[in-house]
């Protein structure tokens, strides 16, 4: 006798394409009733593939690195909102650990944050020179899965506002070394002058993006540059800029007025052809477990709730060169009480998480 889960169904494969049902059995999905006998249990509700972080930091609190008990306790707070698969955008921490335990997502690592001296956040990244890049970028590649994270722009004291981190030179040797090693390069970047040279340098997504104009979108558009705007991380803008009004008033008016035109800045580059995908910005100063927000704040931005819940789930993963809901694949998968593709306030109340065949009990559940 086996245990076998029932999905009861709609089981949603992509954007318009689902299966009335679907089983898990030895962890592994199933289109086809199994044979024989089994315990059976069912599941009534739709059913998607496990949700998608693209850009947050488990590892990471305001501080720094933080202990493997509280990595624990990050990574199971994305799981019980039926975040599966995370993209860790740059952590001090080592969480290898995490691959060996079979009841916590998946993680897609970026390595260590890469930033100039006294320009990003204290503990958080390699902090180095623009001749040391290139050599720190193919550390962090290897170190990686796949993502290289630097930091591109960040408030310049000496100019009192935000301003690029690197020359363009050092960045383009930068990219090369590491598509050379097989890894992708991100970058924070929340103002206009850094991107530019962002993406003549070649790389491959941008994390925030809140400085894009309709040159860059297209330039970034034709270029397949994705980004990741993490509006639930923008929405801090204010607080952020009050804190630096005394000090810094140019920089903290900049970082007003890119709030203010946060989602205006989503809509255009979604309209200009720049993929988007989700991602919340959590483990810095923001908790985990806000994948549903940030898919309300897309949808805000002008995506279409298909659109939306598609950044988080079907598209990503795609994006990320990670399996979805096919046949003989992990059962990593969400259901939820109603179709999000109508309403996207679905995704706040799974009726259960599955991960890799084993229920969880969600967030919130009674």
């Amino acid at each position: 006798m086996a245990d076998v889960l029932h999905l009861a169904g709609p089981v949603l494969t992509g954007p318009s394409e689902q299966h009335d049902e679907a089983w898990v059995l030895g962890g592994r999905l199933t289109f086809e009733r199994p044979d024989g006998d089994h315990d059976v249990t069912t599941v009534d509700g739709v059913v998607l593939p496990g949700l998608v972080d693209a850009h947050c930091h488990v590892g990471l609190d305001a501080h720094g690195a933080v202990p493997r008990d509280v990595q624990r306790t990050q990574a199971e707070t994305d799981r019980d909102t039926g975040a599966l698969l995370l993209r860790d955008a740059g952590s001090p921490a080592d969480t290898r650990w995490i691959d060996d335990a079979d009841d916590l997502p998946r993680i897609v690592r970026a390595g260590r944050h890469l930033a100039r001296p006294g320009r990003y956040i204290r503990n958080f990244a390699h902090e180095i020179e623009p001749d040391q890049l290139a050599d720190h970028v193919r550390q962090e590649a290897r170190r990686g899965d796949g993502w290289v994270k630097l930091v591109g722009d960040w408030i310049d004291r000496s100019v009192g506002d935000l301003a690029p981190c690197w020359p363009l030179d050092a960045l383009t040797e930068a990219v090369r070394v590491a598509h050379e090693e097989g890894a992708r390069v991100t970058a924070h970047v929340f103002g206009a002058d850094a991107v530019p040279d962002l993406l003549a340098a070649g790389l491959d997504c941008l994390e925030h993006a809140t400085g894009l104009d309709a040159d860059t979108a297209a330039l970034a558009a034709a270029r397949g540059v994705a980004i990741v705007p993490t509006l639930v991380n923008i929405a801090t803008f204010p607080g952020i800029a009050a804190r630096g009004r005394e000090r810094y008033p140019t920089y903290a008016a900049h970082m007003l007025d890119l709030h203010a035109r946060r989602h205006a800045t989503v809509r255009a580059a979604h309209e200009a052809g720049v993929p988007v995908y989700c991602g919340t910005d959590a483990g810095g100063s923001l908790p985990h477990g806000l994948v549903a927000d940030e898919v309300a704040e897309l949808v805000t931005a002008g995506l279409t709730p298909v659109e939306a819940v598609s950044a988080a789930t079907w598209g990503a993963r795609e994006w990320l060169g990670r399996g979805g809901l096919v046949e003989g694949a992990p059962a990593d998968l969400v259901v939820l009480p109603a179709d999000p593709r109508t309403d996207v306030s679905a995704l706040r109340h799974p009726t259960a998480v599955v991960l890799r065949g084993r229920a969880f009990r969600p967030a919130g559940a009674a």
